[in-house]
């Protein structure tokens, strides 16, 4: 009998052993489809978002090692704060991908960090007689367009369109702060240049999804082109002065 038990043991765990594994494998399945979801978008969305993402790191590589934010318009921070948190409040009712949801949570977690560096730890250095642009002229008809204008009449829907339209026109303080100064650091054009670049491949992005998935988003396209051309000045100096080894200086 003892023999027989101890087959009867030996069989058993195996077959427990044979549907872990089985779990297991069903597991790595679930995982490998998603990132191969995730790696399957297109080149110009993804070299997009990674111009985007390096925007936001050299930004915060420039505050924490140089402990300043000299130069950095903690309003343009505070309406990309608002932009993410808007736009990304569906990451309490959907899940997309391990990538989309990674992407999402690093976006506000950074412009979070980025407004408390400048508004808290390093508030002595922030330059708020220059960061002097009036953001509510932005923010009150953004908002009343999202209302007017907009996919689907619903709260999350108004809210990720409120987002678009802003993010189009958020890196005006910026802007107006270095025309105030008269010139910019070197490593405040390259965080510019990471972000302007960003809207410039999502611009592809969307001829690219138009032809190739029929997918078209006017609202996102003409942001997205309204955020490019405030992008087209600076970009000309940037190339014409700050790979040069020149100061970037944008006119008064």
């Amino acid at each position: 009998m003892l023999p027989h038990s101890g087959g009867e043991a030996f069989t058993q765990n195996r077959t427990q052993l044979k549907n872990l594994l089985q779990r297991i494998r069903g597991d790595i399945c679930v995982c490998w489809s998603l990132l191969i979801h995730s790696a399957t978008m297109n080149i110009f969305r993804l070299t997009g978002d990674l111009s985007h993402l390096a925007a936001i790191i050299i930004l915060l590589l420039k505050i924490w090692k140089s402990r300043s934010c000299a130069g950095i318009s903690g309003k343009s921070q505070i309406l990309f704060a608002i932009v993410f948190t808007a736009r990304y409040l569906d990451l309490l009712t959907s899940f997309i991908s391990v990538y989309n949801t990674s992407m999402k949570v690093i976006y506000i977690g950074c412009a979070y960090a980025t407004v408390y560096l400048i508004y808290a730890k390093f508030r002595a250095t922030y330059d708020g007689n220059h960061d002097s642009f009036r953001v509510e002229f932005l923010v009150v008809p953004v908002g009343g367009l999202a209302v007017l204008i907009n996919h689907t009449f619903s709260p999350l829907e108004i809210l990720w369109t409120f987002s678009i339209y802003l993010e189009s026109v958020a890196i005006l303080p910026q802007l107006f702060m270095i025309s105030k100064t008269g010139e910019a650091e070197t490593i405040t054009t390259h965080y510019l240049f990471c972000l302007g670049m960003y809207r410039t491949l999502y611009l592809f992005n969307w001829v690219w999804r138009f032809y190739f998935e029929g997918f078209f988003d006017m609202i996102a396209i003409v942001a997205g082109l309204v955020q490019t051309v405030l992008y087209c000045d600076f970009f000309y100096l940037y190339v014409t002065k700050v790979l040069k080894g020149k100061k970037l200086s944008l006119p008064a």
